[in-house]
């Protein structure tokens, strides 16, 4: 009867589950997956305490045992010290794959991927059949919490997708299987848009999920139609983004555009879902199969309030070990977190995105971002930009525009720039048709050269 109150709503009311059977199988053992999440989420939180505690202890010694990579990477490591555990960075990950597998692992038995490579350090990963299984329970139990099955809700999916044939119909197929009808995120036009309207207004999607950036010019293209999307695809329950920044404004505008909640998500592919917005607009971390620190730069742990590296343990993989692995993130968690409930009170960006100013200070890179997107966004002719540090005191803003920006509009962002940060800084404006993405198709915001 509890199990039914966590998964009750994933229910389908003709018995055919598309995609748990997809996921049985390949292997992933989605069930038993439901039932252990469950079993964990009914917790106290002393019984929680316990489960992390021992949750670290038994990954750590488990790698250590039979992962000769982490063996040699993690000597010496006091087993009932966690602060003795070095970190991971994606640096010591940029191996033959092969060179990192558990005892017992191959190539052949697991879940290899990629990471997107937006950090700069791209790698394969490898997961075992049951932590990507955990991975699946935890996504459905978070997607479920505002009435999304997987299994019957339809997915307006806006992400990027291989160019290369093979690649390309591989991706179309997995969306057949799981529901789901994919957007392009290269191609952002009126005329693209048009088509996707059409295919609203035909189908009963439930959800949006995808990238950020493509998303938001969506509800800008809504907004210029007079379009709220709820009024022509009234099954739309809510919009999940991940991957990219969300900014409040933005957010704003595609809660009026699409006529339901837009829900933020962090997550990363090598690891699982890292936090999720509940219903009370929490940015509530994962704590059933991850493990999330806050570190200085000298490895201490921070407490509550304070910002610092995200660093992350996960405890169900052991095909590879991700034991305080620094994901390359700078957030902070709320001061109301608990063990059991953390909150991330703020994702600042990447630690590859801090900016060096000429005095020596530095600064967020998405600091810049949104200093200038307070200028240039208002008045709906820069529809989308990107900011690149290309010296200490140099920095160049790619937009695409309707018109070119005036010379008051750049003589405004340079005084705010000024103000904001520091005298000296020089901008220079790079109007073009379209902005690169990345493979993936998401959108770098700031990039440093630096």
């Amino acid at each position: 009867m509890k199990k039914q109150l966590i998964y009750g709503n994933l229910k389908s009311k003709n018995g055919l589950r598309l995609f748990d059977f997809t996921l049985k199988v390949n292997g992933f053992d989605i069930n038993k997956a439901k039932a252990r999440l469950s079993q964990i989420l009914l917790k106290n939180d002393s019984e929680f305490e316990t489960y992390i505690k021992t949750s670290q202890k038994d990954i750590l010694s488990y790698h250590l045992q039979n992962n000769s990579f982490y063996k040699s990477f993690g000597d010496p490591i006091d087993i009932n010290n966690w602060s003795t555990v070095p970190i991971l960075t994606k640096q010591h990950l940029q191996q033959p794959i092969e060179d990192r597998l558990s005892n017992g692992y191959t190539t052949k038995n697991v879940y290899l991927n990629k990471t997107s490579g937006s950090s700069g350090n791209p790698f394969i990963f490898a997961k075992d059949k049951w932590c990507h299984a955990m991975t699946w329970a935890e996504i459905i139990n978070r997607f479920s919490w505002y009435n999304i099955d997987f299994n019957t809700s339809k997915q307006a999916r806006f992400y990027g997708i291989p160019l290369n044939k093979k690649g390309y119909y591989k991706e179309r197929l997995k969306d057949v299987f799981s529901n789901r009808y994919r957007f392009s995120v290269f191609d952002l036009s009126d005329t693209s848009f048009d088509v996707a309207v059409k295919k609203f207004k035909h189908t009963r999607f439930e959800f949006i999920n995808g990238y950020t950036s493509p998303i938001v010019q969506f509800a800008k293209y809504l907004k210029r139609k007079n379009i709220v999307l709820k009024t022509i695809c009234p099954n739309l329950k809510v919009c999940i983004v991940t991957s990219e920044m969300l900014f409040k404004d933005d957010k704003v505008l595609m809660e009026i555009q699409f006529g339901v909640p837009v829900v933020n998500e962090y997550g990363a592919s090598e690891l699982d879902l890292i936090a999720f917005e509940n219903t009370k607009d929490e940015w509530q971390v994962n704590s059933e199969t991850l493990y999330v620190e806050i570190l200085d730069e000298n490895n201490r742990v921070l407490p509550y309030g304070e910002e610092g590296r995200i660093v992350i343990t996960s405890f169900y993989n052991k095909a590879h070990p991700f034991i305080r692995y620094d994901i390359g993130d700078i957030g902070s968690l709320s001061k109301n977190s608990t063990l059991k409930k953390p909150i991330l009170k703020k994702l600042t960006g990447r630690t590859n995105d801090i900016a060096v100013l000429p005095s020596g200070k530095k600064a967020a890179g998405l600091t810049f971002y949104y200093i200038t997107k307070s200028v240039i966004e208002n008045d709906g002719n820069v529809s989308e930009f990107t900011i690149v540090q290309n010296t200490l005191n140099e920095f160049t803003i790619n937009y695409v525009s309707k018109d070119e920006l005036s010379a008051e509009k750049k003589a405004l962002i340079s005084s705010e720039m000024t103000n904001y940060l520091e005298p000296g800084i020089q901008v220079l404006y790079n109007r073009v048709k379209v902005l690169k993405r990345t493979k993936a198709g998401k959108l770098k915001q700031f990039i440093s050269k630096v």
